[in-house]
């Protein structure tokens, strides 16, 4: 079928109307509590660790120095936490680079392109000053600024909406005074779940073309700022559904975030 712009506004509407599903809290709930799964985050996200090998990205410069040192054989460890703390300090002597290195750092973990693609972005002429502009949109532009740093920071060639959205969640995290709702990352992995449980909430509504228009606005990238928006008011909302509901639940929704990308629930 083709896209329908007031079908997607429907679903979209009926998914803010309905938010989690009884059996997503019941599961959501249950990752919580278990020690092995979601308990270590009962106090927030800071806790989730990557692991890196810090000599693959001896040629990205700048490099945080309170990142591993990358004369350093093996691997080492990042968790979010730490790697807010590295965007933080590099924010106030406004080294944007780094702030855009340590997230990507955290961000592509063990895999081997990211200090490749993390080099390619940075040696663009306009990449700190475009890094810069959506840290300043961020701060400036109340609830705005999300979609506005996001449709900025995509003028980088090469950068996906995926690790533009790790950029955004650490820079957010770094920044108090930030008045609109915090960023969170939006992978392709959020994006499924997400388009799951939009079909089968506009189905369970009698619409038949929930699947195809969530495979549409749910797949499984390029989305546009306006999609970024309606995932973070949806996230921010849920995540108030849960606090809700389960009284142990933490109110920052990036534990629903890391909550959803470890499967602790499938929307059938």
């Amino acid at each position: 079928m083709r896209f329908d712009q007031s079908l997607a506004d429907k679903l979209d509407a009926l998914m803010f109307e309905r938010l989690l599903p009884d059996d997503a809290v019941e599961a959501l709930g249950g990752w919580l509590a278990d020690p092995e799964r979601g308990g270590r985050y009962a106090n927030g996200s800071g806790p989730h660790t990557i692991h890196y090998t810090p000599s693959n990205w001896a040629a990205v410069t700048p490099w945080p120095a309170a990142l591993a040192d990358r004369a350093m054989a093996g691997s080492a460890s990042v968790s979010r936490a730490e790697a807010e703390a590295v965007v933080r300090a590099a924010m106030r002597s406004e080294s944007w680079a780094e702030t855009f290195v340590a997230s990507q750092v955290w961000g592509y973990g063990g895999g081997g392109l990211g200090p490749y693609r993390t080099g390619r972005i940075l040696a663009q002429p306009d990449a700190d000053a475009v890094i810069a502009e959506a840290v300043a949109l961020l701060r400036d532009t109340g609830a705005a600024g999300p979609t506005a740093a996001y449709e900025r920071l995509d003028t980088l060639r090469g950068l996906g909406p995926a690790f533009l959205t790790k950029f955004l969640y650490f820079a957010g995290r770094a920044l108090p005074e930030i008045t609109g709702p915090r960023p969170l990352i939006l992978d392709s992995v959020l994006a499924g779940v997400i388009r799951r449980h939009a079909t089968i909430t506009g189905r369970s509504a009698g619409h038949e073309w929930s699947e195809a228009i969530a495979g549409r606005i749910w797949r499984d990238g390029a989305w546009t700022s306006h999609r970024y928006g309606i995932h973070l008011r949806w996230m921010h909302a849920a995540n108030e559904q849960l606090t809700t509901a389960l009284p142990n639940w933490p109110k920052d929704p990036d534990v629903l975030e890391l909550a959803l990308f470890s499967g602790a629930w499938k929307p059938e």
